[in-house]
């Protein structure tokens, strides 16, 4: 019986879609929708972050996930960590009574909101988005989460596209960081 290598990383990339020049000419977009598409490619996607986050040294109390792909893995990775799920949502987005951040977009900027009570002082929260660019949203996030005093213990994502510089920018500003899959030189 012939025996076989298995990498997830490997297999998760052969899911994800490059679609050229999307949004503008001479953008890659690493499209994750097939990702999910598929039940046995997304339970693999989820069970790699689930394997991680099972070690009792990075569990997190709560999960956050970033508007909006950022939802869908962080919503299922606390449902199955059995945990807290809380959304950063764009401006305006959310009902209650929110803290707000800025931050700088190629071309103008953006701001993130999270309600006052979505965590409490000293909670760990695992801070999840689906891909890591300049890294400006997830930095929003996680300067979010600490005002309301919580720990952002670990940023995480699918895919990293480490020549936009965001998951070095990210590492810099002190936030241990977890990619499955990146796309270097591509």
């Amino acid at each position: 019986m012939p025996t076989s290598s298995y990498n997830v990383q490997d297999y998760l990339r052969s899911h994800i879609r490059t679609v050229p020049n999307w949004p503008a000419p001479g953008v890659q977009f690493r499209d994750i929708t097939p990702l999910l598409q598929n039940p046995k490619v997304f339970r693999v996607l989820i069970d790699a972050f689930v394997h991680r986050y099972m070690d009792p040294h990075l569990r997190p109390d709560v999960v956050a996930g970033l508007d909006a792909r950022g939802f869908i893995v962080g919503s299922v990775l606390a449902y199955e960590l059995n945990v807290g799920f809380v959304p950063v949502r764009k401006k305006g987005k959310l009902p209650f009574t929110t803290v707000e951040e800025t931050y700088e977009l190629e071309y103008g900027s953006a701001t993130v909101e999270l309600h006052t009570d979505a965590v409490k002082q000293g909670d760990r929260v695992l801070l999840v988005d689906d891909l890591i660019a300049t890294g400006g949203t997830m930095l929003a996030g996680k300067r979010l989460l600490e005002k309301l005093g919580a720990t952002v213990m670990e940023g995480a994502a699918i895919v990293d596209l480490p020549e936009l510089g965001g998951s070095q920018r990210l590492r810099d500003s002190g936030l241990a960081l977890f990619t499955l899959v990146d796309f270097a030189g591509h």
